[in-house]
């Protein structure tokens, strides 16, 4: 027989029969009897027509779950909160004490994958959890998405969809919800930009002050060479990155080092025949499909030019290429299937094209026509971007290899990228898959890989505030990041600090805090391969003269 309780159980233990408070304490004893990880405390009040199948449920004292109410996940629910009737709790989810839960509300901690190609219901479900602070008034009809965080005495007003976190004391309200007015005023708080300014400075002071430290414990002294990670052995990369790390910091060259020697020694790690620079110790010059090889035109070239100098050589990769040849190895690249490698192979030809034309060299007329006359036209309108995405990684080498393409082609040559508000709508997307994004997931080439096509095509103004909102809780993580003398890792919560993670993650930090208007703070901005405007002479017009003797 269905009781008034059921749906009106705020009275249960003061009004309700004692035939009806021994079958609700039995009803309790059975629910924890048969499930280990449930817990009630005291005058609790479950129906018997909620539906509950949690992994494990605490339930605080004085708290009730009315009738038609729907709980999965891992749940624990403070003291004096109400779960009114046909509410829906799921995933990992957190209430403190005196939350009050309106009817057919929903607090949905954990998502569906949704990448094409796939079926959804193939699909894995991820999630971040929620936390609802203490006193907390969440009104009906009302949704909470995965990953938000609503702070103490905040209300949560009739229909509203909360998608990003909301302040202690606030009221908000809308779809999106947004900040209507305060319940409880913020007291003697300064901006939330005076912090965020505040914490950034914080950030590159303690860089600064580590800079001497986090190159010297990276150095090889038997061999004179940069190591990526202490007991690593000297790469070709870790040079540029020692470089690149050094002018960032210290507005100078690696301390203890000669510039002129640097300069010597990275020149003479190109191959006079082919222009490239192949890993160190390689008995033959790699081709230019080999990944360090591509990447060395990046890496060597820009640590020369922050040297003041260039490489010795014609880089063969643009200078022996015709623009039939470059419309040829833009086809032959694996678009469909890596789209990652073929975005790194492009941005070597674009940071070639760069090289060549800053020593005069003869280019083919017709090349860079070619390369940038593919890349607008192969572009999909409908992501930005080139390539698909797959079932295993969704978005994963879409978006990176569109950083890497554009990084050395239309933002290192100073011309928009085609269809920048899909772009956006993309890396949004892509940005809400915790495979990649869980903080505890953060690596540096992924979130490079979103900061820098966000501020590459800010000017479009589109979906700033989701924009601003992610930017804020990436720079967040970043900058929690740094470890004391070391730098920081390449994976953000790995123990282990290194060169490349340092002066990625230093980039990182600069687009970031550029999105969200406090860059300056940082006291430094980037001139080697992540820099943010186009290289010195490299805007490109595709009407100048194609070729130098």
């Amino acid at each position: 027989m269905i009781d008034r309780h059921d749906y009106s159980p705020w009275d249960f233990w003061s009004t309700a029969s004692e035939e009806s408070r021994r079958r609700q304490r039995e009803h309790q004893a059975a629910l924890a009897d048969d499930h280990a990880d449930w817990s009630f405390g005291d005058e609790c009040f479950i129906s018997e027509l909620a539906a509950l199948d949690t992994e494990s449920l605490a339930l605080g004292d004085r708290s009730y779950i009315a009738a038609g109410a729907y709980l999965t996940g891992t749940l624990r629910i403070g003291a004096d909160c109400s779960l009114n009737p046909s509410t829906v709790v799921r995933g990992d989810v957190v209430f403190g004490d005196g939350v009050r839960m309106g009817a057919h509300s929903s607090v949905l901690g954990f998502n569906h994958s949704m990448e094409p190609g796939t079926p959804v219901f193939r699909q894995p479900l991820t999630s971040r959890g929620i936390r609802i602070g203490d006193d907390v008034w969440i009104g009906s009809h009302v949704v909470v998405l995965d990953g938000v965080t609503v702070g103490a005495s905040a209300v949560l007003a009739a229909g509203a969809v909360v998608t990003k976190d909301v302040p202690a004391g606030a009221i908000v309200g809308g779809n999106p919800a947004r900040l209507l007015r305060w319940r409880v005023p913020p007291v003697d708080s300064p901006p939330e930009s005076n912090r965020l300014h505040a914490r950034v400075s914080a950030f590159a002071e303690t860089a600064r002050s580590d800079a001497t430290a986090l190159l010297a414990r990276c150095f090889d002294p038997a061999s004179g060479l940069y190591a990526d990670r202490v007991g690593a052995p000297p790469t070709v990369r870790a040079q540029g990155d020692a470089v690149e790390i050094a002018d960032l910091l210290l507005g100078s060259t690696p301390p203890g080092s000669d510039p002129s020697e640097l300069i010597d020694r990275l020149r003479g790690w190109q191959d006079s025949a082919t222009g490239a620079v192949p890993p160190l110790g390689s008995v033959d010059v790699a081709g230019w499909d080999d990944g360090d090889t591509a990447y060395h035109v990046l890496s060597v070239g820009y640590a020369l030019d922050l040297l003041g100098s260039e490489f010795a050589h014609p880089v063969g990769l643009v200078t022996r290429a015709t623009a039939e040849s470059v419309i040829a190895r833009l086809d032959a690249l694996p678009w469909d299937t890596d789209p990652w490698n073929a975005g790194h192979q492009v941005d070597a030809i674009g940071t070639a094209l760069l090289w060549a034309r800053r020593r005069g060299d003869r280019i083919a007329p017709g090349v860079a026509e070619s390369l940038f006359g593919w890349l607008v036209t192969q572009a999909d309108a409908a992501s930005g971007m080139w390539g698909r995405p797959s079932a295993d990684r969704g978005l994963l080498l879409v978006v990176n290899g569109f950083y890497r393409a554009t990084r050395g082609t239309f933002a290192q040559h100073g011309i928009p990228v085609p269809h920048p508000e899909a772009v956006i709508d993309t890396v949004l997307r892509h940005a809400r898959d915790e495979r990649w994004f869980a903080p505890s997931r953060l690596d540096a080439c992924n979130v490079l890989d979103v900061a820098h096509p966000l501020w590459l095509t800010r000017a479009a103004g589109y979906r700033r505030a989701e924009v601003e909102d992610l930017a804020t809780r990436l720079l967040d993580q970043v900058l929690g990041g740094w470890q004391p003398g070391a730098g920081m890792s390449f994976r953000l919560t790995e123990t282990e600090p290194g060169l490349q993670g340092t002066e990625m993650w230093l980039a990182i930090a600069w687009y970031l805090a550029d999105l969200l208007g406090v860059s300056d703070a940082l006291g430094y901005r980037p001139r080697g391969v992540h820099r943010p405007e186009p290289a010195a002479s490299s805007h490109l017009s595709l009407n100048a003269r194609p070729s130098a003797e």
